[in-house]
């Protein structure tokens, strides 16, 4: 599996270009900002974007789609969890910042334990509300790896704050969806650096591994 990370927009949110390397069958994880961008790194790696996955709708997760979907030979699908469609058809809530965007093709939905895949890899879709209603995870067994959007970061957790957020959904996502897949797990999160299930688990202050 191929990794490629962009930190692009606004608040230096992470996108992730997922790939296998045999097949060259490539997806995007939260196209941020700058899809062009995002289109000509993959082309330059030999990649095909074929999908889209969301982890969530908030603006800077969604804010490349337009210009990716308009770079790319065919439009690909889009897929969101329904529960944040409200805020993908609302621009992602950037007009509360004072950003406006296109929020791209109308997304497929979402559902909990849904497999995805790319080339040869398969993705379990995990429904992770607390930072978003929708929000949801990217899990891949085989290669170790999870794709948190805003639920977990380095040492740290998504805010709750925001329309949608709550306190007790997050904790309880956290500790169900994320502390009970194996310590070695890479977490590829939204924002910040690449951690693990067994550091999470030891040393994030705000959910603490039991």
């Amino acid at each position: 599996m191929k990794i490629i990370t962009l930190t692009l927009g606004p608040v230096q949110t992470n996108t992730y270009i997922v790939a296998d390397e045999e097949s060259k069958e490539a997806i995007v994880v939260d196209p941020s900002w700058e899809g062009a961008e995002i289109a000509k790194t993959a082309l330059e790696a030999g990649l095909q974007i074929k999908e889209i996955w969301l982890t969530h709708a908030h603006f800077d997760h969604i804010g490349g789609i337009a210009d990716l979907v308009k770079s790319l030979p065919e439009t690909p699908p889009v897929y969101l969890h329904p529960d944040d469609y409200d805020l993908w058809k609302d621009g992602g809530g950037g007009a509360r910042f004072g950003i406006q965007i296109d929020p791209g093709p109308e997304p497929i939905p979402l559902e909990h334990g849904q497999m995805l895949k790319v080339g040869k890899f398969s993705f379990e879709t995990r429904h992770t509300p607390g930072h978003r209603p929708g929000h949801s995870v990217f899990y891949c067994a085989d290669a170790g790896v999870l794709f948190s959007g805003d639920l977990i970061f380095y040492r740290s957790v998504g805010r709750t704050d925001l329309p949608g957020g709550n306190w007790a959904t997050l904790e309880k996502s956290i500790r169900e969806q994320i502390y009970s897949l194996p310590a070695e797990t890479q977490i590829f999160s939204g924002h910040g650096d690449a951690t693990s299930v067994g550091d999470e688990k030891e040393n994030n202050h705000f959910v603490k591994g039991k």
